[in-house]
């Protein structure tokens, strides 16, 4: 892995690695607004007719677009039962931790005599999580897709997740969903997905949300329906950024970048140390882990692509660094306390402290989610959490006192703003007696 001193690092190519992997969609956008439009006309048989020209054969009907109860209960006969109590372990500790973030249902305070004002917290009536599947079968996005919902108290969850060729879904997110407890599930997958999501077929019910990464084709029809559903976020190729001094183990460090570079060839995968030997321990090492990965083609191209071991002066360099990078995932595996940890790293999808603390253990089973922004977005927003199936709606309950005293300043802006029945509304009720 290349190694490289960050203050002989070219102007351009700072940039370049900062701005990293930005999602070009204008190859495919006007084939996905088509698909988009299709299913908004067509519904049910531009799915049924999808899968048949995709795969070549009759493996979807109307009927069998919704999973059956049936076919939930048998998926788990069909994962191992360490894989099962994995997954209920996962679960259970993924609603705990989301279950802490939830606010109080209602906040009120005085703001003056006479005049109370608050809000009053409400779960979104309906989401569709999205969990990709076909070739690759990820059911923990399921649990972390569905669970912040199920504790927000979102009254209707539903799922979709594509068919492989056979027309049958991976056993292991089945039973992932039946563990949260979604029952609405459909076999249906990427653009056709999210417009069954976004604008109901005689099958796919109508959400007010979708959540939940996928491929390119997804993300990229998700990007195009903001304007007719809400969206949790759009996110691209996975990340990592790990800031570490002499004190770290340069095989956790090896292994945490492989597994990160294993995802994706656009993934990418960063170092940032002041210690120059384990720098090059970590190289050495990461090779010699390559090699002998049945990935190792993915991490290769993923690693000389978007891979690289930074050196800086000191941590606080790599702080700032990581700072204007904003990356997906932060580790951090020095000989500092975590409350100074937090203190100068602002910008992180989530932060990961020490050398027993792996990306790896967030993404499976620790609590916290690993449904985050990339590509610089944790800037302005963290992971996947209950404040996503929440809204805020504020609440004002004004006495006659209240209004009296604070309306006549009302009253003012609104004339000069030239609304003179704002002006009036309130106005009128100073002369009333109730």
């Amino acid at each position: 892995m290349r190694v490289v001193k960050l203050d002989e690092l070219a102007a351009e190519e700072k940039v370049k690695l900062i701005n990293r992997y930005m999602i070009d969609f204008s190859s495919i956008e006007h084939e996905v607004a088509d698909i988009i439009k299709r299913v908004r006309e067509r519904g049910d048989a531009e799915i049924v007719d999808f899968y048949r020209r995709f795969f070549g054969h009759e493996m979807l009907t109307k009927e069998n677009i919704r999973v059956s109860s049936e076919e939930m209960k048998n998926a788990y006969e069909h994962v191992p039962e360490r894989l099962i109590e994995a997954l209920k372990v996962s679960a259970k500790n993924i609603e705990k931790f989301h279950s802490s973030q939830l606010p109080p249902q209602l906040s009120m305070q005085e703001m003056r005599k006479g005049l109370y004002a608050g809000r009053v917290v409400k779960p979104l009536d309906s989401v569709g999580v999205y969990v990709p599947g076909g070739k690759a079968s990820y059911p923990s996005t399921a649990l972390m897709a569905a669970i912040p919902a199920k504790v927000a108290g979102v009254p209707r969850i539903l799922a979709c997740t594509p068919p492989r060729e056979d027309g049958t879904l991976e056993p292991a997110i089945l039973v992932a969903l039946d563990i949260v407890g979604v029952k609405e599930v459909y076999r249906v997958g990427g653009v056709h997905a999210a417009a069954a999501m976004a604008f109901g077929t005689e099958t796919v019910p109508k959400v007010l949300k979708i959540v939940g990464p996928g491929g390119v084709w997804f993300t990229a029809a998700k990007r195009l329906l903001m304007t007719y559903v809400s969206i949790d976020m759009i996110a691209g190729p996975s990340e990592v950024l790990i800031i570490a001094d002499e004190s770290a183990d340069p095989e956790f460090l090896a292994w945490d970048l492989a597994a990160q570079a294993e995802h994706d060839p656009a993934a990418s995968s960063l170092l940032l140390t002041n210690s120059k030997k384990l720098a090059e321990e970590v190289s050495r090492t990461l090779d010699i882990i390559v090699e002998s990965s049945p990935r190792r083609n993915i991490i290769k191209e993923s690693l000389n692509r978007n891979g690289m071991i930074i050196l800086v002066n000191n941590l606080d360099e790599a702080f700032e660094f990581a700072n204007e990078y904003a990356a997906e995932h932060v580790e951090v595996v020095a000989d500092m306390p975590m409350i100074e940890v937090l203190s100068k790293l602002r910008n992180a999808g989530s932060i990961s402290i020490g050398s027993y603390t792996p990306v790896a253990l967030e993404d499976y089973v620790a609590g916290p989610n690993h449904i985050l922004p990339t590509s610089g977005w944790a800037k302005t927003r963290g992971g996947l959490s209950v404040y996503d199936y929440l809204k805020v709606v504020s609440v004002l309950l004004a006495e006659r006192d209240g209004l009296e005293e604070l309306g006549r300043f009302a009253v003012e802006m609104a004339e000069a703003e030239g609304l003179h029945a704002h002006a009036r509304s309130i106005a009128v009720r100073f002369r009333k007696n109730t």
